[in-house]
């Protein structure tokens, strides 16, 4: 349904290839394409005093910034979903290149749910959220 046969890993080693990076890109559009209809989903299915969306918190991103040199700094990373009104909405967080881990983005989530640890795998530190 992606339009592509190519698996996610083995495109993701495209060695700069444009063609490659097309295909790429297009496997990359169908995984957004599934996440929005997952989330107008949970948007439409009430809980309580609001909607699935509003009481869950949904992470997607990538593992890498350049998985076709297996960078792991600069690695975008989207909250989708209220947490139960422990997250404040409509941000955007930057920060400059090469200096927070992802790590840090999951000791934050942790953080919402009450969790407080003072490290996760290899965080510098913790991105309130």
């Amino acid at each position: 349904e992606s339009g592509t046969t190519i698996s996610f890993h083995g495109g993701s080693h495209h060695a700069e290839d444009p063609r490659a990076i097309r295909e790429y890109a297009k496997l990359n559009r169908y995984h957004v394409a599934t996440l929005a209809y997952f989330i107008d989903k949970l948007g439409k299915i009430r809980e309580g005093d609001g909607t699935l969306l509003d009481h869950s918190l949904t992470l997607y991103g990538s593992n890498m910034g350049n998985s076709n040199q297996h960078l792991h700094y600069d690695v975008p990373h989207v909250l989708i979903g209220g947490a139960g009104g422990r997250l404040k909405g409509d941000r955007h967080l930057a920060f400059p290149s090469k200096t927070v881990q992802s790590s840090n983005l999951l000791l934050g989530i942790l953080g919402l749910y009450g969790i407080e640890r003072d490290s996760f795998g290899d965080s510098t530190g913790r991105i309130d959220l």
